[in-house]
């Protein structure tokens, strides 16, 4: 018997066991087919030795199927069906548009990609669903098969089967109050988070976790009073002077919010980025994901500069889409 994780016959099989039960004998099948009768024995044999059961009742006159047999007959013939529907699909596919193709988008591409995304995916498809949120929710969605794209802030690098696109690399920064001198120092950020909140990205978000880490990595233990699951909660509640955050350039663009009397500065100590990633499951959409990477790059580009205009000149080469 084949071991449980490994498919008991093929579909060359399947259609020899299918015409022996049409044709009534092994004899008939093998002229059928234009094949000698040891060899559709043998391939029935294998069959029956794979799955441990008897497909034929040898011993009655004429050859019957027995139990299993029959229920293979029956599941067999709508299986071996629809694999012959497979290669006209396909030739009708590379002709013609997708059924559905489904995308999830972290938020802080929403504003940017969400209505350009969906416009593109509905050049390819019949029907289109763009849905935003959480990285690790749609995350989860990519792998039970429920997407089919997803452009996040987390490659999955752990992951196999996986198609990984670079779109943009941004630094983190802090978003204070124009009239807080700005930390140059690691430490000097525990001073100034003991002088007014630091307001958080959520721990549910990639970015939350992302920062949360960095912290650790400084040994910082600044405490946790607000925290947000949007880029716009974080930054809406930094304009009201609720406290100062760390943060990055699409994030700002996403809030959309006026940054009057507040500044953007460089987070102190060692480089920290982030890196947005379009992720399809390994060749199953052929060239899409490639395509839909260079599209999101092309309407990417122009924010680069928004970034620099919004955060200021000292942002430099820091945030970029990558090539």
């Amino acid at each position: 018997m084949a071991p449980p994780d490994t498919l008991p016959f093929d579909l060359r099989s399947l259609e020899l066991f299918l015409t022996v039960c049409d044709a009534g004998t092994m004899a008939e099948a093998a002229r059928r087919l234009g094949l000698t009768q040891p060899a559709i024995s043998q391939a029935v044999a294998d069959m029956e030795r794979r799955m441990g059961v008897a497909l034929f009742d040898r011993r009655a006159r004429p050859m019957a199927l027995t139990a299993a047999g029959g229920a293979l007959r029956q599941r067999g013939s709508a299986l071996l069906s629809e694999a012959r529907q497979i290669a006209p699909l396909l030739r009708e596919t590379e002709n013609s548009r997708l059924p559905l193709l489904r995308a999830g988008l972290v938020d802080s591409l929403s504003r940017v990609l969400m209505a350009p995304l969906a416009g593109r995916l509905n050049e390819l498809a019949e029907q289109v669903s763009v849905l935003s949120g959480l990285t690790a929710s749609h995350a989860g969605a990519l792998l039970t098969r429920q997407l089919d794209l997803l452009i996040g802030a987390d490659d999955l690098e752990e992951i196999e089967g996986l198609e990984r696109w670079p779109l943009v690399t941004e630094p983190y920064l802090l978003l204070l109050p124009a009239d807080v001198p700005a930390p140059m120092r690691p430490a000097d950020l525990e001073a100034l988070a003991r002088a007014m909140p630091l307001v958080r990205f959520s721990a549910r978000s990639r970015t939350g976790m992302e920062v949360d880490r960095h912290l650790r990595r400084l040994r910082l233990d600044l405490p946790r009073r607000l925290e947000f699951d949007t880029p716009y909660g974080v930054t809406a509640s930094v304009a009201a002077g609720a406290g100062f955050a760390i943060t990055t350039p699409l994030c700002l663009i996403e809030a959309a919010l006026p940054l009057d009397g507040l500044t953007c500065r460089p987070l102190p100590g060692p480089g920290f980025t982030r890196h947005l990633t379009l992720i399809a499951r390994r060749h199953e959409l052929g060239r899409l994901p490639r395509e839909i990477a260079a599209f999101c790059r092309d309407r990417l580009t122009g924010q680069a500069e928004t970034g620099r205009v919004l955060v200021g000149d000292w942002l430099g080469e820091g945030f970029r889409v990558e090539p």
